[in-house]
């Protein structure tokens, strides 16, 4: 490449704004790794995918009913006793099928529904930045406080109810949270290349560290290295950022063999 392709102008934003949320959903997929909720930002981005097709009938952006439909559902998942994966699992069918069947009877929803499951990246504007940097910086300045309380959550799963202390405030925010990253994720790279990025970094962090914080580190590091791999490769040899992504990280799956060497 003859220049750094983030310093055109045309391409600045979109790249930032990935870059965010690059360190945002890899950073997230590691405490869902840590919930064995993994799977849960799959089902969110299908959701989104459909509610965000309903923006045409509805006159509205989006991102809001992306966002209205995921929120819902992420809200009755938390109803339930314990949610796991195989409730995700149909959350995905379902998703998956409302968004078809809503872009098929919608007036240019294929189009919509096409550009939600891709990813839009290249066309994402101020106002995705701005939403993808405020999502960062509360994710950032809650960590501290919610990061306690979710693993205490995770290996002690009796210890609120026992002491009598509210859950539902640290659930509640990580929830929120999960939504918006998915909803944002999925509007920018697409439903699965975010759910790739929730997943894969922290899937090989895993499997190479020992503490938490180290394994935090390399799941953030891991995500932004793919991300800034296949942003520079689309965009040099003319191919689909999303798939491109994919394939990166993907490529990062025999990484995990070096765990059994020993963890760093």
């Amino acid at each position: 490449m003859g220049e750094l392709i983030f310093l055109d102008p045309m391409f600045r934003v979109p790249f930032f704004n990935g870059l965010i949320l690059a360190v945002v959903l890899s950073l997230m997929g590691a405490y869902l790794r840590l919930r064995d909720e993994w799977l849960a930002a799959f089902a969110l981005s299908h959701v989104a995918a459909a509610g965000g097709v309903l923006s045409l009938p509805l006159g509205l952006p989006v991102v809001v009913t992306a966002s209205m439909a995921a929120g819902v559902v992420a809200l009755l998942l938390n109803l339930l006793p314990r949610a796991n994966n195989n409730h995700y699992a149909w959350t995905i069918l379902l998703g998956w099928s409302a968004a078809l069947i809503f872009a098929a009877n919608t007036h240019q929803g294929s189009v919509v529904a096409e550009s939600l499951l891709r990813g839009q990246l290249y066309f994402s504007h101020l106002g995705h930045l701005w939403a993808a940097g405020a999502l960062l910086l509360l994710l950032l300045v809650s960590l501290p406080w919610l990061s306690k309380r979710l693993m205490t959550g995770r290996f002690f799963p009796d210890f609120f109810t026992a002491n009598r202390l509210p859950a539902w405030r640290h659930r509640l925010l990580f929830g929120a949270l999960v939504v918006f990253a998915t909803v944002l994720g999925t509007v920018a790279m697409g439903a699965v290349p975010a759910f790739a990025m929730f997943f894969v970094p922290a899937w090989v962090a895993f499997a190479l560290c020992r503490g938490w914080r180290k394994a935090l580190l390399v799941t953030v590091a891991l995500g932004v290295l793919a991300y800034l791999a296949g942003f520079g490769l689309a965009m040099q040899f003319d191919q689909p950022f999303g798939a491109t992504l994919v394939v990166l990280l993907a490529m990062l799956a025999p990484l995990r063999l070096l765990g059994r060497l020993g963890k760093i």
